[in-house]
């Protein structure tokens, strides 16, 4: 076994939580699950395998995991984030094991790629191949960002390297669950759009930069897609990804997922923020106020939520 443990966040995660663990059985058995209350066994399971679990209301994803960086019981020199729908490949394990006490002492962070299958089809194309994220940090280096959507590891220092190995991304829940899911994001990812242009809070994230590491571009990409006009630009980016980009290879399942989570998702965005300056106008407090009232959600911050 490796320095190194693993933090998970769960809510009803029984179909994934065993692959997930089993996985990273294979470098470490330090893994710490934040369950926000499930209902169904994930608890059961994750501890018959032997993880350690802790409940925690949810108040947002970027909480629940600084919650989760802040109370790991484990004394490890490395920390890893994982979703429970995830795993890690026996190549990567392989990789870890063999090279990260090997890590040189100015590196804080590492890199890996993340393979995303949908209805058992690997998506290697459309830019959805291979995406680069931060997952694995030396203690106390790094936290989770403050973002509404696409929160990111953010270290204080050091530099960071790639590892040559996959995560692999892989729902098994079925398409209505993913509908609906999207749904639930497309709010928040109002929010980050709208965060872009009002500035709701002064949160600090991943400096914006197109030539910089994978959630810089990201970032940068976010900000100039941003200022394109409403509903037009679902169009171009899906037109970009699945064209320019290649997504057509990716056959009739690669198909389906380009459309919804490059263009029926970011258009749904768009037409949710067509509501919100519908009834509200484009008066940063009046958005504010509606948000509160509508959604009970505290725009100056992602942490927090009000009653309404």
């Amino acid at each position: 076994m490796i320095d190194l443990s693993v933090i998970i966040l769960t809510h009803n995660e029984s179909k994934h939580i065993a692959r997930c663990i089993e996985s990273l059985l294979l470098v470490t058995d330090k893994i710490f699950i934040v369950d926000s209350f499930s209902t169904d066994d994930t608890v059961a399971i994750a501890q018959n395998l032997g993880a350690t679990v802790i409940q925690n209301p949810w108040v947002s994803y970027s909480f629940q995991f600084n919650f989760g960086i802040q109370n790991n019981p484990f004394d490890t020199q490395w920390l890893m984030r994982m979703d429970a729908d995830e795993y890690i490949t026996p190549e990567l394990a392989a990789e870890l094991k063999n090279t990260l006490h090997l890590t040189p002492s100015e590196v804080s962070g590492l890199y890996v790629k993340r393979r995303v299958l949908f209805m058992d089809k690997w998506i290697r194309r459309g830019g959805y191949y291979p995406i680069w994220l931060l997952r694995v940090w030396r203690k106390g280096i790094g936290h989770c960002e403050e973002l509404w959507m696409d929160e990111h590891i953010k270290l204080s220092s050091g530099a960071t390297a790639r590892l040559q190995h996959d995560i692999v991304d892989h729902n098994l829940n079925n398409l209505t669950w993913w509908t609906q899911k999207h749904n639930n994001y497309a709010i928040r990812e109002v929010i980050d759009l709208l965060n872009i242009k009002y500035n709701f809070d002064s949160k600090e994230t991943v400096t914006p930069s197109f030539w910089g590491s994978q959630e810089q571009r990201t970032r940068f990409l976010k900000i100039k897609y941003a200022s394109l006009p409403l509903f037009t630009r679902p169009f171009i980016y899906f037109v970009y990804r699945y064209i320019v980009k290649g997504g057509f290879l990716d056959g009739m399942k690669g198909l389906i997922w380009h459309f919804l989570q490059g263009f029926w998702y970011r258009f749904l965005v768009d037409a949710k923020i067509y509501e919100v300056y519908y009834r509200a106008g484009k008066d940063k407090q009046a958005i504010i106020t509606h948000f509160k009232t509508e959604y009970g959600k505290d725009l100056k911050s992602p942490n927090r939520s009000v009653k309404v």
